[in-house]
């Protein structure tokens, strides 16, 4: 995914966010923020305690999920080999991380800092799991696999392709849901449309062709059904994200309209079908490529919360809007960033229905990893900061979990070799 059009977006919001990082406040037109909110910026922010993490060896691309019976999964990419690398796995109860595992590894995976894989658990206790294994030797030509463990991990079925379409193009971003029954729902972006295209496209003449967003259901025996189109155009690529509210799942993603507008959108299923594609909120963001900086839901039965980052007006932010009827509808955004953003976000709910958004925050001369509370009446908390680290794309998106009364951390500290590090913070008095 990271073709020309992706580095060259990338560097240009590098550029924004060095210019205006020092002029931004906290109110623009687009956030809600009185006297009353200004007074909650005074709130101590969250205490940051350092963590363990499990071992591992060059490790990076961690991913975090809470099990429905109260454990943590981490997983992350492992480079196992001069092109080898492995997906590796471990769990962790209220005191400690059991054992790593392995779920998959080859020498044909693509590996990418922004497209990573995933572990989660489903609804009758087994796993599922997702990574991307190159389809042929064109650099962004890639499938989706996804295998499952009835025995927490120890073994794995035989990888299953959900996209059907046997295109040598581009499938990745993905987001695995736990259904009932054992059933996992996956969500990813499809480049079937764009077969036969090259993998540089001419800026200054629009694909006519492009990126969809699919779905498919997979049951506890492998197979395939539901496999639908969701949205016909959106952002090549940025991450997926989706959630369970009370009424069914809610997927956020970022857009694309025909003027190359690229604002978070949300699509939910209500039960008896996909409703059509609708913006979470209307920033107006023009841009001519991808910003590889996809969106983030957390839900709670009819209560949702959404972050995401936009470069609106040449000036970057992070921004997070809260439904209370299962995504059907969102309040005014509310900025989350005190400047300098880089986004690569990510949002968890917490018991009292505030939320926590993650974000990375920084300039080219070095970055810090940011977490700050919010209440969806707008009030915020103080940012703490969670780990110093740069913003180079080998750093990744950092991640987080809820654990009781515990949010864990993680995020990829790069180097030769690349290790994953992890924090916590305890959120007992947020109930």
């Amino acid at each position: 995914m990271t073709n020309y059009r992706c580095v060259l977006i990338c560097s240009v919001m590098l550029i924004m966010a060095c210019t205006f990082g020092c002029s931004r406040s906290l109110s623009d037109s687009s956030s809600r923020v009185n006297s009353s909110q200004q007074s909650a910026l005074s709130e101590q922010p969250l205490v940051i305690r350092p963590a363990d993490a499990p071992k591992s060896g060059d490790a990076r691309e961690p991913e975090l999920y809470t099990t429905q019976e109260g454990r943590i999964i981490l997983s992350w990419v492992e480079k196992v080999g001069e092109k080898r690398y492995a997906l590796r796995m471990a769990t962790r109860d209220q005191t400690r991380w059991d054992e790593s595992r392995t779920v998959a590894q080859g020498e044909n995976w693509f590996v990418n800092w922004a497209d990573f894989p995933s572990v989660i658990g489903l609804t009758d206790r087994s796993l599922a799991a997702h990574w991307l294994v190159k389809s042929s030797t064109s650099t962004y030509a890639y499938n989706v696999h996804i295998a499952l463990s009835k025995d927490g991990g120890k073994t794995w079925t035989k990888p299953i392709v959900p996209h059907l379409d046997n295109t040598q193009t581009e499938h990745g971003f993905v987001s695995l849901l736990p259904l009932s029954n054992g059933r996992v729902g996956a969500i990813w972006l499809d480049g079937r449309n764009m077969k036969g295209m090259k993998d540089e496209h001419n800026e200054d003449k629009p694909s006519p062709v492009s990126m969809t967003l699919r779905y498919a259901t997979i049951d506890g025996n492998g197979r395939i059904s539901e496999d639908v189109e969701l949205d016909e155009r959106v952002c090549e690529c940025c991450q997926t994200s989706a959630a369970l509210t009370g009424n069914g799942v809610i997927a956020v993603y970022r857009d694309r309209s025909q003027n190359e507008t690229r604002d978070t959108y949300a699509v939910r299923h209500n039960g008896s079908g996909w409703t059509s594609p609708q913006p979470v909120y209307s920033d107006n963001w023009q841009i001519n490529g991808c910003p590889v900086n996809g969106p983030s839901v957390a839900a709670d039965d009819q209560h949702v919360a959404v972050a995401w980052y936009t470069g609106v007006g040449g000036t970057p932010h992070v921004k997070v809007a809260f439904s209370t009827d299962g995504g059907n509808s969102f309040g005014p955004p509310i900025q989350i960033d005190d400047g300098q953003t880089q986004g690569r976000v990510d949002v968890l709910l917490l018991p009292d229905r505030s939320a926590l958004v993650c974000w990375l925050s920084g300039t080219p001369e070095g970055g810090e990893i940011k977490v700050r509370r919010v209440q969806s009446n707008g009030s915020l908390g103080s940012p703490a900061v969670i780990a110093s680290t740069d913003i180079s794309r080998s750093s990744g998106f950092p991640r987080m979990a809820r654990l009781g009364n515990e949010v864990f951390f993680a995020w990829t500290e790069f180097g030769k070799p690349s290790r994953i590090r992890m924090a916590t913070a305890d959120i007992s008095s947020y109930k």
